[in-house]
């Protein structure tokens, strides 16, 4: 993005949108900075009006101390720091000897300020998402080595700021921009500007200011990741076609030039295991694809992971329709990976929103392309252990329809034998970062479609009168984990609550979860009535159908159900329930 773009990205905003604060703390004149990342930020959420703010010139660590007791709070606060911060001789703005007496003490002042930029960070990061950039400029020529060789000084350098960065990265509330990101989109002797530094006090270059922008902004406001993805089998997940050299024949190794085949069996077992869907879609003979997962023990692994796999000979669209259906996902949280052009246009036409990308079976240099394409596409900050369970719950989901399909006629029955058990924790300190991402990834059974950042979240965490129920649910079938995520505020005087944002995993459907939810809220804030600010939107046909069944009509906005009304339209539920804090 050049400055110009940045200027009229941030003068196009509707002064009437919602504003999102952003606070930049860094030891040089924010300048140029503070327009990029704003501007790429307001690219990325255009429906709100970022508002940057900063402290004071050449004190980055008193300006990160001072921001935890600000009022008000920004939503987010973005840390760019760089060698004086931890220095001033490690800049060049400030004369106080690069002589080789003086090293040991430039070593101890900046092994002095780590510990304390770790303390700092610690304490902000409790009340603000914190986004940080370690120091992307080269060193400047302190040492007496000469320029290629290291030494124990510099490389003591690197390692405590290193240090600085895994020891915050360790809180959930701080992310890091990765330095191979930024040695990919902006060249080192390219970064920064002598003159700029020299006579306004902002180091870099305008192309490394928009790029580490764009870095900083991608974390302040990160992107979904995508929930599944569907691979073609022949000439993709292996070397060869099944149906014809068999399953011994088909190859992943170095030995047959197909060992790129086998990075991405092992990119997709790792997806799996951090919980994102993995299915196959393959115009096959099945029971010789089949054969192969069970004859070669190099799949088992994998074979683990996938669901469904959908193997036959008509259009990979309709395979992919099944998929969709069987995960309850819609298309715009998928990709499909198949070496065929043609299948892919086939595919993409009938399912638009789906990011269709073509396996590069001729060169391994697109391969490796392909597989940071695929960890950024699914890319997520920790691993849950609800994440784990994604798989095998689908699977179980599928079980449980059946057997309700099979026995419509005694529903109550197969659900009072189902050994439901619901966990409510209604704990608030610290955030669960499960319930967040729920909210911000759900789209069937949710209230109303609203987003949080990480600010938004905090904040209304803090707020009084706020609630939060999260619901965990296991029965003989299995355990869900985390599925469901209930807030919103608190009368006391008036008996009543409001649900600002509801929302519930389509793992957990037809279980009659969300009656028991209800239930428990009515019961435990002895409530009289409960207000839900509903909105009507394009994915929220489940939560639709819910209240409709509930009130015998689908709302048109927010409405207001009283406990008795609750009660007379509430099917028995046989869940038992535990409830945190009692």
């Amino acid at each position: 993005m050049k400055l110009v773009e940045a200027l009229k990205c941030l003068q196009a905003t509707p002064v009437d949108a919602r504003p999102l604060s952003l606070h930049i703390v860094c030891g040089f004149t924010p300048l140029h900075l503070q327009t990029f990342v704003a501007a790429h930020v307001q690219a990325i959420a255009p429906s709100r009006r970022v508002v940057m703010t900063s402290g004071l010139f050449g004190d980055c660590l008193g300006n990160l101390e001072r921001l935890a007791a600000s009022e008000p709070l920004p939503e987010a606060a973005v840390l760019a720091l760089e060698w004086p911060d931890f220095d001033p001789r490690l800049g060049l703005r400030n004369i106080g000897g690069w002589r080789p007496s003086d090293l040991a003490d430039i070593s101890a002042t900046v092994a002095s300020q780590v510990e304390r930029f770790a303390a700092a960070i610690a304490r902000v990061a409790t009340h603000v998402p914190l986004r940080v950039s370690l120091p992307t400029l080269p060193l400047p020529p302190v040492s007496y080595f000469p320029s290629g060789q290291s030494g124990a000084f510099d490389l003591g350098l690197r390692a405590r700021v290193l240090e600085l960065g895994a020891l915050a990265a360790q809180n959930a509330n701080v992310a890091l921009v990765n330095p191979q990101r930024i040695d990919r989109t902006s060249p080192l002797e390219q970064r920064g500007d002598v003159v700029s530094d020299l006579s306004s006090g902002f180091p870099y270059s305008l192309s490394h200011a928009s790029a580490l922008g764009r870095a900083l902004a991608e974390l302040v406001v990160p992107v979904q990741p995508k929930k599944g993805l569907i691979t073609d089998l022949d000439d993709t997940l292996w070397r060869g076609l099944v149906g014809e050299v068999g399953p011994d024949a088909v190859t992943w190794d170095l030995d047959h030039k197909s060992h790129g085949h086998a990075l991405y069996q092992q990119m997709l077992a790792s997806l799996a295991e951090s919980g994102v869907l993995i299915a196959v879609a393959s115009k096959n003979d099945r029971a010789v694809a089949e054969q192969a997962f069970e004859v070669r023990e190099e799949l088992s692994p994998l074979r683990q992971w996938l669901f469904p796999m959908e193997i036959s000979w008509g259009p990979k669209s309709e395979a992919i329709g099944k998929i969709l259906e069987a995960w309850n996902v819609a298309a715009d949280s998928v990709v499909f990976v198949d070496d065929s052009p043609l299948e892919l246009a086939e595919a993409q036409a009938a399912w638009p929103d789906l990011a269709c990308i073509r396996y590069p079976k001729e060169s391994d240099a697109q391969l490796y392309a392909l597989l940071e394409r695929l960890r950024d596409s699914f890319g997520k900050a920790s691993v849950s252990t609800e994440d784990g369970l994604r798989s095998q719950s689908l699977r179980q989901a599928q079980v449980f329809r059946d057997q309700v399909a099979t026995g419509t006629a005694d529903v109550d029955n197969f659900l009072s034998k189902l050994e439901a058990e619901l966990t409510l924790n209604y704990a608030t300190d610290p955030p669960d970062p499960r319930a967040l991402e729920l909210i911000n990834k759900t789209n069937q059974f949710n209230l109303n479609g609203h987003r949080y950042t990480e600010g938004d979240w905090l904040a209304h965490l803090k707020s009084s009168g706020t609630w939060l129920m999260s619901v965990a649910y296991k029965d003989k079938f299995g355990p869900l984990g985390t599925i469901g995520v209930i807030t919103g505020r608190y009368s006391n005087q008036a008996r009543s609550a409001t649900v600002e944002a509801w929302v519930l995993s389509c793992r957990a459907f037809s279980r009659r979860i969300e009656h028991a939810c209800l239930a428990a809220l009515f019961t435990r804030f002895d409530l009289a009535e409960i207000a839900f600010e509903f909105q009507s939107t394009a994915k929220n046909g489940p939560l639709k159908l819910f209240l409709r069944e509930l009130l015998g009509r689908e709302p048109d906005g927010p409405f207001t159900l009283s406990r008795s009304a609750f009660e007379s339209a509430c099917p028995t539920l046989y869940h038992r329930l535990k409830e945190f804090p009692q």
